[in-house]
């Protein structure tokens, strides 16, 4: 145990962030740098290393928490480095991008505030890379089988890294021009700097993944193609589709999916643009969907220079405390929730829906008609006389994804099977209807967190290494069946 006493003695603390006037002018992370380091260690520290640590539950990497906590409270960087890469490829990613669901079962969350096991591990991963305690695994052998991994995002990243190292012969195809996927494309730089991505890659390369960018598989490159050049494939193409809103006046110029906006921000700061061709600057913003990528939309629109931002909801707003009857530990609780670009400003409305969207004379939209809901046997039902219109230059649709892309013909070409929620389908193997394609994370799961991803990708992995081998020494941290834990 780390500090017997930490928990009583020291309250919880968790990273500094730079002034708001400050950060809404750049694009940088929004945490104070080096803010963690003085703290870490006496947050490390009200870990109790419990004898059932449930963060090990609420995680589905299965971190081994209470360890790397005890490591960091002693200042043993390399050791805690060495425990949190045993089960996760990717600390510094779910450290700056993951909810923590680990910190939702943590279990002195019962009755405080739980440990900061998100601030620690991200501690712990950026003390690696300062002091060169992350280096590539070169496999000692290859094995002559080769791996056609499809979507370079957080599960396609960790199985390619996994089949890598079990010397296999691995090739990530991306039909982006850069690698990352929705990493890359899909979170703002001021959530994660893109530098943590390609220091990863570097390493993958030194390792003997290959990467192909601008190759889209179904487009591009038949899937018989694929399966011809290599003895196995792992589909990693992600839930990509998305949600859309089938109202009147969705065809106005203004009216744009959460991922045509978000994408061209992160273009900017690759200096792929000087400005984006899609910009929030001096307009009225309206965000619809109350959820991570909505956020985006917010932090986005205000770093534009946009004049005003609002964000919609359907459901009511949720509780500030976890209610013990509907919410219990260690489930994770659905808990309103102020991320950073909540603390820059915009209003937040709930309980809403949108009924059209009002043009000029050009085509460009700019209103939107709303009414107030009431949920009647789980259904939204519109309160009569509550309509009224705000004012929208820009609406960023972020509604969540229903699946895999079905245009690019992947699916049909490889010959894929979908279950009933239109995900592909797999078996405990992680192997679709076709022998020797196995698929991973959000194509298979559905929408999903980051840290499932990663789960899946290094499950997927140990799947693929038994089909091409016989066996296989890879860890399958979840089954596809397994799912969050929550009411």
């Amino acid at each position: 145990m780390a500090d017997p006493k930490g928990f009583l003695n020291h309250g919880r603390e968790v990273a500094a962030t730079r002034p708001v006037a400050e950060r809404v002018k750049d694009w940088n992370e929004v945490y104070v740098p080096g803010s963690l380091l003085p703290i870490i260690s006496k947050q490390a520290g009200r870990c109790m290393d419990c004898g059932i640590p449930f963060c090990h539950n609420g995680c589905p990497l299965g971190n081994l928490i209470p360890e790397w906590n005890d490591y960091a409270y002693r200042g043993d960087w390399s050791a805690a480095s060495e425990r949190l890469h045993a089960t996760n490829n990717f600390p510094e990613f779910t450290g700056r991008l993951c909810p923590a669901p680990c910190e939702s079962a943590c279990v002195l969350g019962i009755n405080q505030p739980p440990v900061t096991i998100k601030n620690v591990e991200v501690s712990i991963i950026d003390k690696a890379w300062e002091t060169g305690d992350v280096a590539p695994r070169i496999p000692e052998r290859l094995s002559g089988k080769t791996v056609a991994v499809v979507g370079s995002g957080p599960a396609g990243l960790a199985a390619a890294q996994q089949l890598t190292r079990a010397g296999h012969t691995v090739a990530v195809y991306e039909r982006a021009d850069r690698i990352g996927g929705l990493l890359r494309y899909g979170i703002p730089e001021f959530k994660m700097e893109k530098r943590h991505i390609n220091r990863r890659i570097e390493q993958m390369r030194a390792e003997g993944t290959k990467f192909r960018t601008g190759v889209e598989i179904g487009r591009d490159l038949p899937a018989a193609a694929l399966r011809k050049r290599y003895d196995a494939v792992v589909l990693a193409v992600g839930a990509t589709t998305a949600r859309d809103l089938p109202v009147p006046g969705r065809e106005l110029k203004g009216v744009h999916q959460a991922m045509e906006y978000l994408p061209l921000a992160n273009k900017v700061q690759e200096g792929d643009y000087v400005a984006p061709p899609v910009t929030a600057e001096g307009k009225h913003v309206v965000v619809i969907g109350g959820g991570d990528t909505g956020a985006d939309c917010v932090g986005t629109a205000h770093r534009q220079g946009a004049a005003s931002v609002t964000q919609l909801e359907i459901m009511p707003r949720p509780g500030e405390d976890r209610d013990a009857l509907t919410q219990p530990w260690p489930t994770f609780p659905l808990l309103y929730k102020v991320t950073s670009a909540h603390e820059e400003g915009g209003e937040r409305v709930y309980s809403v829906s949108t009924t059209h969207f009002e043009g000029d004379e050009d085509g460009n939209v700019q209103w939107l008609h709303l009414t107030e809901v009431e949920f009647t046997d789980g259904k939204p039902t519109p309160r009569p006389g509550t309509e009224r219109r705000i004012p929208a230059q820009l609406v960023t649709l972020a509604m969540g994804f229903t699946g895999t892309d079905r245009d690019n013909g992947l699916v049909e070409q490889f010959g894929l099977e979908l279950d009933a929620r239109g995900n592909i389908a797999r078996d405990a193997d992680y192997q679709t209807s076709v022998p020797g394609v196995f698929v991973a994370g959000d194509a298979g799961r559905g929408q999903s967190l980051i840290v499932w991803a990663i789960a899946e990708g290094r499950s997927a992995a140990r799947g693929c290494d038994r089909h091409l081998t016989g066996a296989s020494d890879l860890p399958a941290p979840i089954r596809p069946t397994d799912r969050s834990l929550t009411v």
